[in-house]
């Protein structure tokens, strides 16, 4: 990997050709969101969709006990409150920590190396792909704390099986889904040991650059966009950015280099 960019203060960006790595970089704090990550992501999430030499980017946390456990508690302790920022009426003001809150165009593959509680499902619900180590844990301990599991909930419930969404949430911090769990339950899609988690992302990552940027681009609108539709209105919008492809020059590209006997060059 090259050298970590200096310009985050919560995670480290590391970038190997097409793919970024985001590493949530607060060991300390078991990677907590704090509101200077929420505004560092805010900055730094357009900026990677923007770079056209950017495809894929892998998100994972620092250190082996965690991946991420949501909302540092020591900080809303120290205001009295949650930052000003999170308070907006606005829910998608409020909340512009991960890929999908942000609309960011090109896919996002999490790699959850250790445990994610409460805020840090945020990252599990909204990347596309999920991995995970043996080791990793889910929980969403909202409720033992007195609070509201609200928006992890509506989105994990899009992911696996309501019933056991339910349990999660209504159990709070005494309910933990271990790896093998969640992924029979289909919100991870391959677990591995810890060791390997890191080469099998990268592998992954790799495998998902090497598609056409427009054509990932339109293939995860149609799919995303799905879940706020009609199913008509869905195959309506999916068949309407399946057209769109027809005149870019990857449409072209793709079934020319398949032909060729080579790699494809594709138009950013």
């Amino acid at each position: 990997m090259s050298a970590a960019a200096p310009e985050w203060e919560t995670f480290r960006v590391d970038r190997e050709g097409p793919v970024t790595v985001v590493t949530l970089d607060r060991p300390d704090r078991m990677n907590a969101i704090n509101s200077v990550m929420m505004r560092e992501f805010e900055a730094f999430w357009p900026a990677f969709d923007a770079d056209p030499e950017q495809r894929v980017a892998v998100v994972t946390g620092a250190g082996d006990r965690a991946f991420c456990v949501g909302a540092d508690v020591k900080e809303i302790a120290e205001l009295g409150e949650l930052p000003a920022a999170q308070q907006d009426p606005d829910v998608r003001v409020a909340n512009r920590l991960t890929p999908h809150q942000n609309r960011v165009s090109k896919p996002t593959i999490c790699a959850v190396n250790g445990l994610c509680a409460g805020g840090g499902l945020h990252f599990v619900v909204d990347c596309d792909v999920v991995i995970a180590a043996d080791s990793a844990e889910f929980m969403d301990p909202h409720v033992s704390v007195g609070q509201v599991s609200a928006l992890e909930p509506v989105m994990l419930a899009r992911r696996m099986p309501l019933g056991a969404v339910l349990r999660m949430v209504l159990a709070g911090g005494s309910e933990r889904l271990s790896a093998t769990r969640a992924y029979a339950l289909g919100l991870v899609s391959e677990v591995v040991p810890g060791v390997e988690l890191p080469e099998a992302a990268r592998r992954l990552a790799e495998a998902v650059a090497e598609g056409s940027p427009s054509a990932i681009a339109r293939s995860r609108a149609a799919v995303w966009d799905s879940l706020e539709r009609p199913l008509d209105d869905a195959l309506q919008h999916a068949w309407e950015l399946l057209r769109g492809q027809w005149a870019h020059p990857d449409f072209e590209e793709g079934p020319r280099a398949f032909a060729e006997k080579r790699s494809p060059r594709w138009t950013p």
